[in-house]
């Protein structure tokens, strides 16, 4: 498995960060290393995003950034020069993903059925997205679904939170899971950072207390 996913494996729970400031993005990275959870995922729906992935790439060398809501091979383009080390999407686009592997960058992109799961095995990948989570059958869906792609690893996003995380985690299916309720946007623009890094440590030790 790639060093990105290995890491990922380990950190357990992955913030989905929106900045719609840029210099949000020093403070929140800090909070972020502060409270055990060494990595964020900046959705790249914003205008700030690109600028804001530069700010934590440059300033942080220990934190894992990357892109979510990635959507053209244009965005990953500008979204690794900005210093993103990996890329999700919310579906699966064949051509962001290839174009992924041609750069020699990690792409999870988002499934939900069978049949995308079968064409992101045809593409090669070991990990994918399930997004979103909650509202596609939660963990119930994974289990039924992961029985018939037993080397598949699933990264749940949509509606996972500080209580149904825990079952996430216990399964082995899952390699680790996406959430926001620890870097959510009023906390962000209110600049309760210190409040974010409380939520990260408590969320780092939830994914300590189910997998040590």
């Amino acid at each position: 498995m790639n060093d990105i996913l290995k890491k990922f494996q380990e950190i357990g729970i992955i913030p989905v960060v929106v900045l719609n400031d840029a210099k949000d993005a020093k403070p929140l990275g800090k909070a972020l290393l502060d409270g055990g959870l060494p990595v964020a995922e900046v959705t790249f729906r914003t205008d700030a995003a690109e600028e804001s992935i530069r700010i934590l790439s440059e300033t942080y060398p220990d934190l894992l950034v990357g892109a979510g809501t990635v959507l053209t091979t244009e965005q990953v383009d500008r979204a690794v020069a900005a210093g993103a080390k990996f890329i999700v999407s919310p579906g699966l686009n064949p051509r962001v993903v290839k174009h992924c592997q041609e750069i020699g960058v990690v792409s999870t992109p988002g499934v939900v059925t069978p049949g995308e799961i079968e064409k992101a095995l045809d593409l090669g990948l070991e990990v994918v997205k399930f997004f979103p989570a909650e509202p596609s059958g939660g963990l119930a869906m994974i289990k039924a679904i992961a029985a018939a792609y037993t080397k598949l690893k699933f990264m749940p996003t949509g509606g996972i939170n500080a209580k149904n995380v825990v079952d996430y985690l216990k399964s082995d299916k899952i390699l680790a899971c996406g959430g926001s309720w620890m870097v959510k946007g009023d906390l962000i623009s209110a600049g309760e950072f210190e409040k974010i890094a409380e939520l990260c440590r408590e969320a780092a030790g939830i994914v300590k207390s189910v997998r040590s």
